[in-house]
């Protein structure tokens, strides 16, 4: 999905709820495609929001269409069964609203939204945890660029990733130890233009960066943890650059991937900002699981900011980091 224009203010978190909404409403959307929707059914999670007192109305859908249809004018909590790409496409139609509520259900294979969230395990399992959750600010990340106005859950970035991405056949399954492979072996041989990043408003020295991920998730993708410290609550965005003069081998980033320590490794750069700017030079882009493709020629400055609060979302009593 590209080019969403979204009702939103910036450094305005949007309100938790609205006065005469009715908290027990719900709404559930599920992904009859996604990899877990083995271990729920929409009969057994309507039962279940029954059972925790909310008056829930399934709706199919099948397609964008159907979504934007379904979500139109829903209040109250909208619990979405799918994996990222459908959470996604969720968030991106209630944020800005009042009187709404996400509430993930994962089901997908990567799962870096709920994860990042500390929400995991069953449907059904994640229903019962949700009788004590609390409601929390989620941020989302807003880009304009030169191909238009984009907005993500996950990340944006520019990179060996998103040539990888660019590259990564999703017919042969969403295979998160493939995707590290492909991530670690580009990274060998990328040779990245120098770019000058902006980090709220200060320019930062040029370098040749072979990864840039402006990360909202701890993980995008296939599950690469990129991010070991983001937060998607805190109003900021973590900035992750690989030094491609400096590079580390190969084996050094499948270990530290592995290991969950991607950011302590000595090429790689970790910073927190509102606001980046990622000079453009025609290079592709990646926009969660999206491709913006390479325009040779083509100059400017990609703009990322993070919209503060601009959902909310439940996250069960233990969440964890």
């Amino acid at each position: 999905m590209m080019g969403y224009s979204l009702p939103m203010t910036l450094d305005s978190p949007a309100a938790p709820q609205v006065p005469g909404a009715d908290v027990t409403d719900a709404t559930l959307i599920f992904n009859a495609r996604a990899g877990g929707s083995a271990n729920a059914s929409p009969d057994l999670l309507v039962e279940a929001l029954y059972g925790l007192g909310y008056r829930p109305v399934y709706r199919a859908t099948d397609d964008e269409a159907d979504l934007a249809a379904a979500l139109a004018d829903v209040r109250g909590t909208v619990f979405v069964a799918g994996g990222d790409g459908t959470v996604r496409a969720a968030a991106l139609h209630l944020a800005g609203r009042s009187g709404v509520r996400l509430g993930i259900l994962p089901m997908g294979t990567a799962n870096n939204i709920g994860r990042t969230l500390g929400i995991e395990g069953a449907p059904l399992d994640v229903l019962a945890r949700y009788e004590h959750a609390r409601t929390v600010p989620l941020d989302l990340g807003r880009v304009t660029a030169p191909w238009g106005e984009d907005f993500f859950v996950e990340a944006c970035g520019c990179g060996a990733f998103a040539d990888v991405l660019a590259k990564y056949d999703p017919e042969e399954g969403k295979s998160p130890l493939r995707a590290v492979q492909a991530l670690a072996s580009t990274l060998r041989g990328f040779e990245p233009p120098p770019l000058a990043l902006t980090l709220d408003g200060r320019a930062q020295p040029e370098a040749a960066c072979a990864l840039v991920e402006v990360m909202n998730m701890k993980a995008t993708g296939p599950r690469l943890r990129l991010a070991t410290t983001a937060d998607p609550t805190d109003g900021r965005l973590n900035v992750i650059r690989v030094d491609g003069e400096q590079l580390d081998g190969l084996l050094t980033y499948l270990a530290a991937l592995a290991r969950d320590e991607f950011e302590a490794l000595p090429s790689v750069l970790s910073d927190e900002a509102r606001a980046v700017g990622v000079p453009y030079v025609g290079q592709a882009f990646h926009v969660d699981g999206e491709v913006r493709a390479a325009q040779p020629g083509v100059t400017g400055t990609v703009c990322i900011e993070v919209w503060p609060g601009a959902l909310q979302v439940l996250v069960p009593p233990d969440k964890e980091g």
